[in-house]
Protein backbone atom coordinates (compact mmCIF):
# COMPACT_ATOMS: atom_id res chain seq x y z
CA UNK A 1 0.00 0.00 0.00
CA UNK A 2 1.67 3.36 -1.25
CA UNK A 3 0.21 6.85 0.72
CA UNK A 4 -0.69 9.33 -2.76
CA UNK A 5 -1.44 12.48 -3.09
CA UNK A 6 -4.00 13.45 -5.81
CA UNK A 7 -4.34 17.26 -6.27
CA UNK A 8 -6.59 19.07 -8.80
CA UNK A 9 -9.45 21.87 -8.55
CA UNK A 10 -12.36 19.45 -9.59
CA UNK A 11 -14.15 17.95 -6.92
CA UNK A 12 -15.31 14.83 -9.09
CA UNK A 13 -12.46 14.08 -10.24
CA UNK A 14 -10.73 14.24 -6.81
CA UNK A 15 -13.36 11.90 -5.70
CA UNK A 16 -13.05 9.33 -8.73
CA UNK A 17 -9.29 9.01 -8.39
CA UNK A 18 -9.47 8.72 -4.46
CA UNK A 19 -12.17 6.04 -5.09
CA UNK A 20 -10.00 3.92 -7.78
CA UNK A 21 -6.94 4.22 -5.84
CA UNK A 22 -8.24 3.19 -2.75
CA UNK A 23 -9.67 0.48 -4.40
CA UNK A 24 -6.25 -0.46 -4.92
CA UNK A 25 -5.66 -0.54 -1.88
CA UNK A 26 -3.63 3.21 -1.46
CA UNK A 27 -4.09 5.67 1.28
CA UNK A 28 -4.94 8.78 -0.27
CA UNK A 29 -4.99 12.10 0.48
CA UNK A 30 -6.76 15.32 -1.40
CA UNK A 31 -6.09 18.63 -2.10
CA UNK A 32 -7.52 21.23 -4.43
CA UNK A 33 -5.31 23.63 -4.87
CA UNK A 34 -1.50 24.46 -4.57
CA UNK A 35 -1.36 25.26 -1.11
CA UNK A 36 -3.02 22.57 0.04
CA UNK A 37 -0.40 20.25 -1.85
CA UNK A 38 2.28 22.18 -0.11
CA UNK A 39 0.58 21.45 3.03
CA UNK A 40 -0.16 17.69 2.73
CA UNK A 41 3.06 17.28 0.70
CA UNK A 42 4.86 18.42 4.23
CA UNK A 43 2.85 16.76 6.16
CA UNK A 44 2.48 13.06 5.05
CA UNK A 45 5.14 12.98 2.55
CA UNK A 46 3.35 11.05 -0.25
CA UNK A 47 4.82 8.34 -1.70
CA UNK A 48 3.28 9.22 -5.37
CA UNK A 49 1.64 12.99 -6.11
CA UNK A 50 -1.20 13.03 -8.96
CA UNK A 51 -0.82 16.97 -9.86
CA UNK A 52 -3.34 19.01 -12.44
CA UNK A 53 -1.84 21.14 -14.01
CA UNK A 54 -4.27 24.00 -14.55
CA UNK A 55 -5.22 24.96 -11.13
CA UNK A 56 -6.75 28.45 -9.66
CA UNK A 57 -4.17 29.73 -7.54
CA UNK A 58 -0.67 28.48 -8.92
CA UNK A 59 -0.33 25.95 -11.76
CA UNK A 60 1.05 22.59 -11.32
CA UNK A 61 3.72 22.96 -13.49
CA UNK A 62 4.66 25.95 -11.51
CA UNK A 63 4.42 24.00 -8.28
CA UNK A 64 6.63 21.23 -9.39
CA UNK A 65 9.39 23.83 -9.82
CA UNK A 66 9.13 25.09 -6.91
CA UNK A 67 9.66 21.53 -5.50
CA UNK A 68 12.32 20.95 -7.65
CA UNK A 69 14.12 24.08 -6.50
CA UNK A 70 13.60 23.86 -2.87
CA UNK A 71 14.82 20.32 -3.19
CA UNK A 72 11.73 18.47 -1.73
CA UNK A 73 10.67 16.64 -5.44
CA UNK A 74 11.95 13.11 -3.38
CA UNK A 75 8.61 11.67 -5.17
CA UNK A 76 7.42 10.53 -8.39
CA UNK A 77 5.75 13.04 -9.78
CA UNK A 78 2.50 12.59 -13.07
CA UNK A 79 1.01 15.46 -14.08
CA UNK A 80 -2.63 15.44 -15.39
CA UNK A 81 -4.39 18.08 -17.98
CA UNK A 82 -7.28 17.92 -20.57
CA UNK A 83 -4.82 20.25 -22.66
CA UNK A 84 -1.32 18.71 -22.28
CA UNK A 85 1.52 19.73 -25.10
CA UNK A 86 4.24 18.70 -26.27
CA UNK A 87 6.20 21.66 -24.66
CA UNK A 88 4.46 21.82 -21.18
CA UNK A 89 5.63 18.15 -21.29
CA UNK A 90 9.05 18.83 -22.02
CA UNK A 91 9.38 21.58 -19.52
CA UNK A 92 7.89 18.75 -17.18
CA UNK A 93 9.96 16.68 -17.87
CA UNK A 94 12.95 19.22 -17.49
CA UNK A 95 11.50 19.94 -13.89
CA UNK A 96 11.14 16.12 -12.81
CA UNK A 97 7.87 14.82 -13.88
CA UNK A 98 7.13 10.89 -14.33
CA UNK A 99 4.63 11.24 -16.67
CA UNK A 100 1.76 13.16 -17.82
CA UNK A 101 -2.12 11.67 -18.30
CA UNK A 102 -4.56 13.59 -20.55
CA UNK A 103 -8.32 13.86 -19.43
CA UNK A 104 -10.69 11.96 -19.17
CA UNK A 105 -8.23 9.57 -17.70
CA UNK A 106 -9.48 5.85 -18.23
CA UNK A 107 -8.56 3.45 -15.51
CA UNK A 108 -6.24 0.95 -17.43
CA UNK A 109 -3.92 3.99 -17.76
CA UNK A 110 -4.18 5.28 -14.47
CA UNK A 111 -3.58 2.55 -12.33
CA UNK A 112 -0.28 1.74 -15.24
CA UNK A 113 1.04 5.01 -14.44
CA UNK A 114 0.56 4.90 -11.28
CA UNK A 115 2.54 1.43 -10.96
CA UNK A 116 5.53 2.76 -12.84
CA UNK A 117 6.17 5.62 -10.59
CA UNK A 118 5.73 3.53 -7.42
CA UNK A 119 8.08 0.72 -8.91
CA UNK A 120 10.57 4.18 -9.87
CA UNK A 121 10.19 5.41 -6.35
CA UNK A 122 10.48 1.76 -4.67
CA UNK A 123 13.66 0.93 -7.08
CA UNK A 124 15.60 4.47 -5.92
CA UNK A 125 14.90 4.01 -2.35
CA UNK A 126 16.78 0.48 -2.63
CA UNK A 127 19.95 1.51 -4.67
CA UNK A 128 22.64 4.12 -2.97
CA UNK A 129 22.41 7.95 -3.64
CA UNK A 130 25.51 7.61 -6.76
CA UNK A 131 22.19 6.07 -8.43
CA UNK A 132 19.91 8.31 -8.29
CA UNK A 133 20.83 10.21 -11.67
CA UNK A 134 19.97 6.69 -13.10
CA UNK A 135 16.83 6.09 -11.63
CA UNK A 136 15.79 9.92 -12.62
CA UNK A 137 15.85 8.95 -16.30
CA UNK A 138 12.06 8.78 -16.29
CA UNK A 139 9.97 8.03 -18.83
CA UNK A 140 7.00 10.22 -19.84
CA UNK A 141 3.57 9.20 -21.64
CA UNK A 142 1.80 11.09 -23.73
CA UNK A 143 -1.93 9.29 -23.52
CA UNK A 144 -4.93 10.43 -24.43
CA UNK A 145 -8.54 9.51 -24.23
CA UNK A 146 -8.03 7.24 -27.60
CA UNK A 147 -5.19 5.17 -26.07
CA UNK A 148 -2.45 6.49 -28.58
CA UNK A 149 0.78 6.89 -26.49
CA UNK A 150 3.70 8.65 -27.20
CA UNK A 151 6.94 7.92 -25.52
CA UNK A 152 10.44 9.58 -24.58
CA UNK A 153 12.70 9.22 -22.05
CA UNK A 154 14.69 12.09 -19.78
CA UNK A 155 18.48 11.79 -20.22
CA UNK A 156 18.95 12.71 -16.85
CA UNK A 157 19.92 16.09 -18.24
CA UNK A 158 16.27 17.56 -19.01
CA UNK A 159 16.82 16.44 -22.72
CA UNK A 160 14.54 13.59 -23.93
CA UNK A 161 15.28 10.94 -26.37
CA UNK A 162 12.54 8.51 -27.61
CA UNK A 163 11.94 5.44 -25.73
CA UNK A 164 10.69 2.24 -27.15
CA UNK A 165 9.68 -1.49 -25.35
CA UNK A 166 9.66 -4.41 -27.56
CA UNK A 167 7.42 -7.76 -26.89
CA UNK A 168 9.84 -10.58 -26.94
CA UNK A 169 7.18 -13.34 -27.35
CA UNK A 170 6.97 -12.04 -31.02
CA UNK A 171 8.82 -14.25 -34.28
CA UNK A 172 12.29 -12.89 -34.58
CA UNK A 173 12.13 -11.15 -37.85
CA UNK A 174 9.03 -9.15 -36.56
CA UNK A 175 10.69 -8.55 -33.49
CA UNK A 176 13.94 -7.44 -35.90
CA UNK A 177 12.06 -5.35 -37.74
CA UNK A 178 10.00 -3.23 -35.08
CA UNK A 179 13.66 -2.83 -33.39
CA UNK A 180 15.27 -1.54 -36.68
CA UNK A 181 12.33 0.85 -37.08
CA UNK A 182 12.56 2.42 -33.56
CA UNK A 183 16.43 2.40 -34.39
CA UNK A 184 15.97 4.52 -37.55
CA UNK A 185 13.45 6.55 -36.54
CA UNK A 186 15.44 7.64 -33.47
CA UNK A 187 18.25 9.07 -35.51
CA UNK A 188 16.01 10.93 -37.54
CA UNK A 189 14.69 12.37 -34.87
CA UNK A 190 17.50 13.02 -33.41
CA UNK A 191 19.38 14.34 -37.07
CA UNK A 192 16.31 16.48 -37.08
CA UNK A 193 15.54 14.18 -40.91
CA UNK A 194 18.51 15.00 -42.31
CA UNK A 195 19.36 11.58 -44.34
CA UNK A 196 22.88 12.50 -44.68
CA UNK A 197 23.53 12.83 -41.36
CA UNK A 198 21.61 9.73 -40.52
CA UNK A 199 23.37 7.51 -43.32
CA UNK A 200 26.87 8.79 -41.50
CA UNK A 201 25.28 7.63 -38.35
CA UNK A 202 24.16 4.18 -39.42
CA UNK A 203 27.07 3.90 -41.26
CA UNK A 204 24.64 2.80 -44.72
CA UNK A 205 24.87 4.36 -48.34
CA UNK A 206 22.10 7.10 -48.57
CA UNK A 207 20.33 4.79 -51.75
CA UNK A 208 20.40 1.84 -49.05
CA UNK A 209 19.16 3.65 -46.36
CA UNK A 210 15.99 4.86 -48.41
CA UNK A 211 15.47 1.56 -49.59
CA UNK A 212 15.69 -0.03 -45.69
CA UNK A 213 13.31 2.62 -44.27
CA UNK A 214 11.19 2.55 -47.22
CA UNK A 215 10.36 -1.55 -46.64
CA UNK A 216 10.27 -1.09 -42.81
CA UNK A 217 7.39 1.81 -42.96
CA UNK A 218 9.49 4.80 -41.24
CA UNK A 219 7.99 7.99 -42.40
CA UNK A 220 10.49 10.12 -43.47
CA UNK A 221 9.20 13.60 -42.45
CA UNK A 222 9.50 11.93 -39.01
CA UNK A 223 11.61 14.63 -37.31
CA UNK A 224 11.97 17.89 -40.05
CA UNK A 225 11.35 21.24 -38.17
CA UNK A 226 8.22 23.22 -40.30
CA UNK A 227 9.52 26.69 -41.02
CA UNK A 228 6.72 29.17 -39.80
Amino acid sequence: MANILVVDDELGIRDLLQEILNDEGHAVEVAENAQQAREARQRDRPDLVLLDIWMPDTDGVTLLKEWSSAGVLTMPVIMMSGHATIDTAVEATKIGALAFLEKPITMQKLLKAVEQGLTRSTVRKMLPPAFAPVVDAVSIELLDETGAETAATGDGNGNLRPRQSFGLDKPLREARDEFEKAYFEYHLVRENGSMTRVAEKTGLERTHLYRKLKQLGVDLTRGKRSVA
